[in-house]
């Protein structure tokens, strides 16, 4: 009995390996075979004014140097971001609260409330700090 375990333990990462060198082989493949046609001159390394030409946002630049961006859309994308994850855990939690309590008791319900908790603390951090703040 505990060869078919110790079997099926390794036969599970032997499937995790194979998946790894696929994740690791397929870049490293991609970036060979790139290399190798700019080698023999199939794939240009001269850029044209195409190539040098604006393609995602349309506007020409202004000035030479970098201009400075706001850090405040990223602390709201990131917030965003945190609170949509938030959604995505909550969701699958709700929809199968009914069995999970049948099973478990209040333990499911104690553990989404921990959860939220951690979340309002940061959120309540966020807040206090100004980072909710648009202007």
């Amino acid at each position: 009995m505990s060869e078919t375990l110790l079997d099926d333990y390794f036969r599970r990462y032997g499937l995790i390996a194979i998946f790894a060198a696929i994740a690791v082989g397929v870049p490293t493949g991609m970036l060979m075979m790139s290399w190798m046609l700019s080698l023999m001159g199939i794939r240009p390394h001269v850029p044209t004014a195409v190539k040098r030409s604006i393609y995602e946002c349309g506007f020409e630049t202004l000035g030479g140097r970098w201009t400075r961006f706001n850090f405040r859309y990223y602390g709201i994308a990131l917030l965003f971001v945190v609170f949509d994850v938030e959604v995505v855990f909550l969701f699958p939690w709700a929809a199968t609260f009914g069995a999970m309590s049948a099973e478990f008791g209040a333990f499911v319900l104690l553990e989404m409330a921990a959860f939220i908790g951690i979340l309002v603390v940061g959120w309540l951090h966020a807040w206090r700090k100004g980072s909710l703040e648009w202007g």
